[in-house]
């Protein structure tokens, strides 16, 4: 059940990446034609596609942390033996939790002053489309700081349960085969 939830949030979360990517090349190669072809300009591109990236960029944070694909020093890690690295790991992962905790706090806190504050591009795009703006609140991009926080963290605490499991079914196999049973 949970490795069925999982997979399916890992699948949702490429996807929304994927679709940022596609949207955001779209939008750029629209952009480029207008400018270079018909010599006119998007005004609305860049400031949509930098919500876009801000949003999928803050999405797979947690996806590139739990690849182990950020920079890490792990000399010490790979010096200790299985159990001591868990440890060390959940050690660090203290911190890194609380300053997740503290900057979607803190994230959430700066979006929620923005209420009344509309995203340029879409009411721009949504008027030219249908008569009226779409009123859509730009705290809706700066959510994206605390969205990839909470999600982060919870990267950071899955991995270190998985580890633990691991270790722990390792060790009692280990102690199983040594004691005969």
């Amino acid at each position: 059940m949970l490795s069925g939830f999982v997979g399916s949030y890992l699948r949702a979360i490429r996807f929304l990446a994927g679709l940022c990517m596609a949207l955001i090349v779209g939008i750029m190669l629209a952009q480029v034609f207008y400018r270079y072809v018909l010599g006119d300009s998007l005004i609305w591109a860049e400031e949509l596609c930098r919500y876009l990236l801000i949003w999928q960029t803050f999405l797979v944070l947690g996806l590139a942390y739990s690849r182990g694909e950020f920079v890490a020093l792990d000399f010490l890690p790979k010096a200790l033996p299985p159990r001591g690295r868990w440890i060390l790991r959940a050690v660090m992962a203290v911190p890194i939790v609380a300053f997740l905790a503290v900057i979607a706090w803190y994230g959430y806190d700066f979006a929620s002053r923005f209420d009344r504050q509309t995203i340029p591009a879409l009411d721009f795009i949504w008027t030219a489309l249908t008569g009226h703006a779409l009123g859509l609140s730009i705290r809706w991009v700066y959510v994206s700081v605390t969205v990839g926080s909470v999600l982060m963290a919870l990267h950071v605490i899955a991995e270190l349960v998985a580890t633990y499991g691991r270790e722990f079914r390792d060790n009692l196999d280990a102690d199983q085969a040594g004691a005969g049973v």
